[in-house]
């Protein structure tokens, strides 16, 4: 049985850690061509090498897609190496600092700004002409913080709400070619961010992240690429300028519901997806919490 991606030519950025390797790895599974992008200091050649161990067709491109020559490199790769474009993911972002916004850092704020808004600008101008042909899809990684905000994060709940308004526009103008655009906004997923351990939160915070959750538990990499594959596919051929919010009530909950749930509902799922790199996107990255 065919997978509901075959034949499908899909960019994924961000494609090392967290959601983006989850994404590569479903996309491969589901019959997709993979090209994986990420800094050259993201296991993007180790996601592709298991990809491709598990029988996938993969390629890795190492850059900053917030750099014009690269993004048109990176798309460029994938056209040239399997003839055309179905599919870009703007995955690539990052959340490097928390502090009251009078406290936020200018250099971390072109930073946000670089990675979350520039990246995915850039990797859409240059992807079109070739989603345009194919009649394709961009689906960028928003967030409940786009629509909500962040407290503590300003710049970041701000750089996401760019990215909502900005694939709305997109579908829009772009409808008329055939090409649709939309946002797969998550909520706490379980990757370095959300853990004190490996990013920013302190125990309070993370405390807090998971009782702000009608569900009480992080999400998966692997639930969010379950929902991005949906929305890449011929399936979702109606879906276009949505915000697909995969955040686990996030956006409705009122004080600390995942306080209340079942112990069965904060369980997660099992994996099927062998994920080795879902705690390590703030490896090598400049990080802050002024918080302290």
């Amino acid at each position: 049985m065919a997978g509901r991606l075959e034949s499908k030519i899909a960019i994924v950025t961000g494609a090392g850690t967290g959601i983006g390797e989850a994404i590569a790895h479903k996309f491969a599974r589901e019959g997709a061509k993979v090209v994986a992008a990420g800094l050259p200091d993201d296991p993007v050649d180790d996601v592709v090498r298991a990809i491709r161990e598990r029988g996938g067709v993969a390629e890795s491109f190492l850059g900053d897609l917030a750099d014009e020559v690269d993004a048109q490199a990176c798309v460029a790769l994938a056209a040239d190496a399997f003839g055309k474009i179905d599919i870009l993911v703007n995955n690539a972002g990052v959340f490097p600092e928390i502090a009251e916004c009078q406290d936020h850092s200018v250099e971390m704020f072109d930073y946000v700004v670089r990675n979350n808004i520039r990246s995915a600008f850039l990797m859409t101008k240059f992807a079109l002409p070739h989603l345009r042909r194919s009649h394709g899809v961009v689906i960028s990684t928003g967030s409940e913080a786009g629509e909500m905000g962040e407290p503590m994060a300003a710049p970041y709940g701000g750089s996401k709400g760019f990215l909502h308004a900005f694939m709305r526009s997109v579908a829009y103008e772009q409808g008329k070619y055939g090409v649709r655009a939309l946002c797969v906004c998550p909520g706490p997923i379980d990757t370095a961010w959300t853990h004190k351990e490996t990013g920013l939160m302190d125990a309070q915070m993370e405390k807090q992240t998971l009782a702000g959750t009608v569900l009480g538990r992080r999400g998966t990499p692997e639930e969010m690429a379950n929902v991005f594959a949906f929305a890449a596919s011929d399936e979702a051929s109606f879906l276009t300028g949505t915000l697909i919010f995969a955040d686990g009530g996030t956006t409705i909950a009122k004080g600390g519901p995942g306080e209340m749930a079942k112990s069965f509902v904060r369980e997660q799922p099992k994996p099927t997806l062998d994920l080795k790199h879902s705690h390590d996107g703030l490896k090598g990255k400049p990080v802050e919490n002024r918080m302290h």
